[in-house]
Order: C-alpha cells, then sequence, then structure tokens
C-alpha cells in the first residue's frame, strides 16, 4: 500500500500526517510554544517518596515535578542482566524489567535528595507533571540504544523471518558490551555498515550526556530530543513510503540538510508543495481530520462512537445511533459493534491513544455473538511507538 506524509508548518505550528492508500492513519501536532518533553533526558533530583503508592517526585526544572513508579527505577541492572538477556518477546522496556527484576520497594531503590538520570516517557497533562523512567532509551534512524540494559529486540512491524534473524544477527555482532539495542522498522533490508554508523551516533549521544551529567547540578535538562519535523523523517519516513511532502521552504531546506547528512538514499523523497491551496485541503484531508478527530465519530451505517480523554484514561461509548437495521434489534447492535471495532483500532492509532483506554459496546445478549466480537486485548508498544511516544507497557483496551 502506497504511504505519503504530508507536514504543514506555520509559525505557531506544525502539524504531520501519515496517510495509507490516501487515508489518513496517523496524525501529529506540537505547538512551537508548547513542544513535547517526551525522548528529553535530565539530570532530577528526589524531593518526595510516596511509599503508599511506590512512586516518587523527582524535580526536572519544570513547573511541575515529575513523577516516579518504582517499576521505572533502574537499580542494578547487571543483577537482573541474566533475565534480560534471553528475553525476545517483548520491545517494551517497562514489560522487559517488570518480568525480570525482584520486588523491591521504592525506599529501598531512591532516597529524598538523591540525583537521578530520568528520561520523560509522558508529557504533562492537566494538574499532573511529566511521568519519567530511569530506563534510558536513545532512538536512532535504524536502532533503539538501551544503556546498561543486555538485551536485543525487534520491531514486530519486520515480519519475514529470514530478515529477523539476519538484523539480529548483525545487532549482536556490533552491540557494544553494557547496551542493549531495538532493531526499528527503518533497519529492515539495511546493511551491517548503515546500522553501525547508527549505533555509533547514538554511542557519542550518550558519551556526551554520560560527560554534561558530571559537569551540573540537578535540576538540569542533559539533551532534548528532535523536533516533531525530524522525528517525523526519522521515524516516518522509510523505504516504503513513496514521498514527503512539506509546504514549508525553510523547513524542507532543514529537512534536505539533515537527510543528506544523515539518510542520503533518502533525499530524493523530500518535495516541496508550492500549490496556492493548503496543504492538506489539496490533498483532501483536512475535513477527513476535523471529522476524525471529533469528540463523536460517525460511523458508515449511521451509528457512531464517543471518545472521552481525561487524565487517568480513555473512554470510548459505542451507540447505534442512526442505524436501525434491517433483521433485528440483536442483528443491528451486532453489526454495530463490528463496525465500531474497526473505527476504534483506527482511532487509536490516529490519535495516539495510550494508558487505559475503556470501551463501552453495546450490550448483546446472544453468547454466540458476544463471541464473534473480535478481541482487541493488551498490546505491548513496538519500537516505533517507543521512539514516538515514550510511554512503555501495556495499554489495557
Amino acid at each position: 500500500m502506497s504511504s505519503e506524509i504530508l507536514i504543514n508548518a506555520t509559525l505557531e505550528e506544525i502539524r504531520v500526517a501519515l496517510l495509507e492508500g490516501g487515508q489518513v492513519v496517523e496524525f501529529y501536532v506540537e505547538r512551537k510554544r508548547d513542544a513535547s518533553l517526551v525522548g528529553n533526558i535530565y539530570k532530577g533530583k528526589v524531593i518526595k517518596i510516596l511509599p503508599g503508592m511506590q512512586s516518587a517526585f523527582v524535580d526536572i526544572g519544570l513547573e511541575r515535578a515529575a513523577f516516579l513508579y518504582v517499576a521505572d527505577i533502574r537499580a542494578d541492572l547487571e543483577e537482573y542482566a541474566p533475565f534480560l538477556e534471553d528475553d525476545e518477546k517483548g520491545d517494551s522496556l517497562e514489560f522487559i524489567s517488570r518480568r525480570g527484576r525482584p520486588e523491591l520497594s521504592i525506599e529501598e531503590l531512591i532516597q529524598p535528595g538523591q540525583e537521578i538520570l530520568v528520561h520523560v516517557s509522558k508529557d504533562p497533562i492537566g494538574s499532573k507533571g511529566a511521568r519519567v523512567t530511569s530506563y534510558i532509551t536513545m532512538p536512532g534512524r535504524y536502532l533503539v540504544l538501551m544503556p546498561n540494559v543486555e538485551h536485543i529486540g525487534i520491531s514486530r512491524r519486520i515480519s519475514d523471518e529470514k530478515e529477523r534473524t539476519r538484523l539480529k544477527s548483525i545487532a549482536e555482532d556490533i552491540k557494544p558490551k553494557g547496551y542493549g539495542l531495538i532493531i526499528r522498522t527503518a533497519s529492515e533490508g539495511c546493511s551491517e555498515d548503515e546500522l553501525k554508523k547508527d549505533l555509533e551516533f547514538l554511542i557519542l549521544l550518550w558519551e556526551n550526556i554520560q560527560r554534561k551529567k558530571d559537569k551540573v547540578t540537578a535540576p538540569a535538562l542533559l539533551y532534548s530530543d528532535l523536533d516533531l519535523v525530524f522525528r517525523s523523517v526519522r521515524d516516518l519516513l522509510t523505504q516504503n513510503v513513496e514521498r514527503l511532502v512539506i509546504d514549508s521552504s525553510e523547513e524542507y531546506e532543514r529537512i534536505k540538510e539533515f537527510v543528506k547528512n544523515y539518510f542520503p538514499k533518502l533525499l530524493d523523497k523530500i518535495v516541496l508543495y508550492e500549490g496556492r491551496e493548503p496543504i492538506f485541503d489539496a490533498f483532501g484531508i483536512e475535513l477527513d481530520i476535523s471529522r476524525g478527530l471529533g469528540r463523536k465519530v460517525w460511523l458508515k451505517s449511521g451509528g457512531y462512537i464517543v471518545i472521552d480523554q481525561i487524565e487517568a484514561m480513555t473512554v470510548i461509548d459505542v451507540n447505534t445511533g442512526k442505524f436501525v437495521g434491517k433483521e433485528g434489534l440483536e442483528d443491528t447492535i451486532l453489526k454495530t459493534n463490528l463496525e465500531a471495532v474497526k473505527e476504534i483500532a483506527y482511532q487509536i492509532r490516529l490519535r495516539n491513544l495510550g494508558g487505559i483506554i475503556i470501551i463501552d459496546f453495546i450490550d448483546m445478549e446472544k453468547h454466540e455473538n458476544r463471541e464473534n466480537l473480535p478481541y482487541i486485548g493488551d498490546r505491548a508498544y513496538t519500537d516505533d511507538e517507543e521512539a514516538g511516544k515514550g510511554e512503555y507497557g501495556q495499554d489495557t483496551l
């Protein structure tokens, strides 16, 4: 299926849409005065321990203290390495750490006043501060570097077993001792030399962070992740994407320079849009985005779903709406629920939803109808989702 990346850049915000077959499947917005902190690395200071919640507040220099869960604290990872090395089932750091580490209380791991290196995994929202983890990850073009974690993971989106075996063999050969690697989707078909160059760049970044850490006093910002334009190039511009089209000549030149230095083979995919009509209108997606990101999303049958996001979770309610069906109430409900499943899966990707997601389907009386409703279930993030969002673990859907 053909894919394209469209970038609408203005003085106030950047909007990025990933299209597959002409349909928007992923959409990101970053306002320049309210840029995401996800991926930033700080030297923070523990200011308060909450034993009852097994968590802590960490001062990283922002308006509100960051929140650190016990499961997000890296202790003596050499002790846990035997558990991590053989794990090949998940790319999620939190998932790996929870499976492999002994149960330790937060008081045994950190103390008030202690300085700690943390990575922002979730932006502040409402009255909540940022969520941080001490499991540091450094996303590159082809690899994600995990300092102090002896683990190799492969993106689930690489489905060919021969390619997975080849990439894992290369990763085992080039991985330095004391580091872990996640092989990203974009690495499919890459040579050992390309992966090695990406790894060398990431290790250089990490060494610079380590040197800076020793020179500053907490709280301090040690590393800021790329802006949305460059992240889109790094994370979304794969060999399967036909082209990246951007409507800003200034950002176009920045992207060309960035790609020329790091991914020269992709340079011919970068295109400047010079039409008079706004780029999203010209590609016929502006109305789709407006409709698709509203609180109420209509289904083709006449039913609809309502999506409400609050600080703790996302709640999705399914309704029959205008759909009256032809064969009876139970059949109408089943068809609405089945149609809603597909739309909900699409909306989760489009809106980049994470955390706890609760779906309230319409009740069905027949057991076989309930069994026919596809099970969405739990899913672990792929490495690409880690780099884009930084939030590790599982969503309950």
